[in-house]
Parts: structure tokens; C-alpha cells; sequence
């Protein structure tokens, strides 16, 4: 077994690991607490940080495994909370892989947009299915409150997330990116051997 594998195995482990606390956490005590008369939900934020990090793959793999964990432990519907996680996942490392966002509040943004669009589409999902749930102004406002209490609390979740997962995450588009512009800007060569070298190779 080489190093990729054992990276690809512990990144994989990593994030069981994070699905299985996330899940854990979120039942056992951030369900318990409300904010604004809304409880937060850390389980999409791990979703869109895992995705974030680890690509469009990942993401919708941890998506699924943690909304069916969710369903489960919940006693849910099965699968609706894993279909729009998947798509949470997936989307946040399609812009990873696309993108490659360095601002530091992309977090944040992709936090609250995956609180509203899970959000939305339990509500749309379970009045397609005939749940009896109330469509209303007020579950618009609880919607709304919880993607702002999400949104507290997407950076740190991240942050945590990025630490545990940090030594085992695949190289990115900004990393490829960096060792391209230092390897063509090497700060040991000098400006005049740089532009040297550049016309040489317009004149071959």
C-alpha cells in the first residue's frame, strides 16, 4: 500500500470520525439549545465544510452518509435529509474544485446558503410527500433565524473541521496553483534571467 492510499484511507477515516460527531453533538446537545427560538444545525455545516475541503466527492458521500444518520436517529423520513446533503456536499466542492475560493468568509456565505437551501427544500420535500407540516409565514421565519444562527457558527465549525481534516486533504487548485507561480518566479532567479530565458523560449 503506498502513501496516496494511506492518505485516501485516513482522509476517509477522518471523516467518518466527523459524521459520527457531528450527528452525536447535534442530537445530544445542539438540538437542546435555542437561539432566537431556533436551534442550530451543525450537521449541514459539516456537510458544507467537508465539501469545501475535500472536493465534490467527498462531500457527497459525507452528505448521504450524514443524512441518513440523521434520518435515522431522528426517525425521519429516510433519505430526504441524505438528498439534500448530497447536494450541499457536492456543490460546495464543485466550487472548491472550480473555484478554488480564497476568501476566508466563503464559509460563511456557503454556511448560510446550506442552512436556507436545506431548510426550503425539507419543507417543499415533505409537503410533496403529504407530511403533515405547516407551510407558513412562521416556518419562513424560522428558517430565515436559523440560516443567521448558522451563520455564527459556520467560521468555527469550519475552522475545526479543517484542522482535523489539514494533514490528509488532497492538493487542491490554489496548491497546484502557488508551485506553478514558484517554480516560474524562483526568488533566486533575477528579474534580467527571467526576462532572458522567457525570449529565448519565444525564439525557439
Amino acid at each position: 500500500m503506498n502513501g496516496r492510499d494511506n492518505n485516501t484511507l485516513a482522509l476517509v477515516a477522518r471523516i467518518a470520525l466527523i459524521a459520527v460527531v457531528a450527528v452525536v453533538l447535534q442530537v445530544a446537545v445542539v438540538s437542546q439549545i435555542t437561539l432566537f427560538g431556533v436551534t442550530a444545525d451543525v450537521t449541514s455545516l459539516a456537510v458544507m465544510s467537508i465539501g469545501l475541503l475535500a472536493g465534490s466527492m467527498a462531500g457527497a458521500i459525507a452528505g448521504f452518509a450524514i443524512g441518513l444518520m440523521v434520518d435515522v436517529v431522528m426517525f425521519q423520513t429516510i433519505g430526504v435529509t441524505s438528498l439534500l446533503f448530497i447536494t450541499v456536499g457536492y456543490w460546495s466542492g464543485r466550487l472548491r474544485e472550480l473555484r478554488d475560493p480564497a476568501n476566508g468568509l466563503a464559509p460563511l456565505l456557503l454556511g448560510a446558503l446550506a442552512t436556507g437551501f436545506t431548510g426550503v427544500g425539507m419543507a417543499v420535500i415533505q409537503f410533496l410527500l403529504g407530511v403533515e407540516a405547516p407551510v407558513s409565514l412562521l416556518l419562513l421565519q424560522q428558517i430565515v433565524l436559523q440560516v443567521l444562527v448558522n451563520s455564527l457558527l459556520a467560521l468555527p465549525v469550519y475552522e475545526l473541521i479543517r484542522r482535523v481534516l489539514y494533514r490528509v486533504l488532497p492538493r487542491g487548485p490554489r496548491t497546484r496553483g502557488a508551485r506553478a507561480y514558484n517554480a516560474s518566479l524562483s526568488p533566486l532567479e533575477r528579474p534580467s534571467e527571467r526576462l532572458a530565458g522567457s525570449t529565448r523560449a519565444r525564439v525557439r
